[in-house]
């Protein structure tokens, strides 16, 4: 029974995608980096961009958080202070992009984070044996696997990664 009124939502949702433009770095805090160098982030252990997750990193499976990689372009690299790394969903049928994960602190000389780096080390401070933190989610763990409705088709699970720099006009 449960499963047919997911495919029921499925069905009245299914032109409920694509919220690239609510997603998170696209807020006010943001808006002076828009034409800003993108950092790409890739996944080795899911193959090229636009390739479909394997169970194992779904709700459906053991929720495995995928190794990601990156590297600072040449001219901010020196600049880098700390990484922010977030992950949404901007495919899920909701007014704004669900957001998987958000972690800050990451130090600088970090190009990249595995699933081991994503245990709890101190839950006090929401600190991961990766050497940085996590920020609380809606089911208070430190990663919310994706888990697309039924036949609402595949989703988009998108990393973004910002850094903070020393100087900072604001500051």
């Amino acid at each position: 029974m449960l499963a047919l009124v997911e495919v029921t939502l499925s069905w009245l949702f299914k032109n409920a995608k694509g919220r690239d433009a609510k997603s998170f770095f696209k807020g006010p805090a943001f808006a002076e980096l828009q034409d800003k160098q993108e950092i790409t982030v890739t996944a080795p252990e899911c193959g090229p961009t636009n390739s479909i997750l394997g169970v194992e990193y779904t709700a459906d499976g053991v929720g495995k958080f995928p190794s990601l990689r990156w590297e600072a372009p040449v001219h901010i690299a020196t600049e880098v202070r700390e990484w922010l790394l977030v992950s949404e969903d901007p495919d899920a049928p909701l007014p704004t992009p669900i957001c998987h994960g958000i972690y800050g602190g990451i130090a600088p000389s970090k190009t990249g984070v595995d699933a081991a780096d994503f245990e709890i080390e101190d839950k006090s401070k929401a600190r991961l044996k990766g050497g940085f933190h996590y920020g609380r989610s809606r089911n208070s763990n430190v990663y919310i696997p994706p888990r697309p409705l039924l036949n609402h088709g595949p989703h988009r699970c998108k990393p973004y990664l910002f850094i903070t720099v020393v100087s900072c006009q604001r500051c």
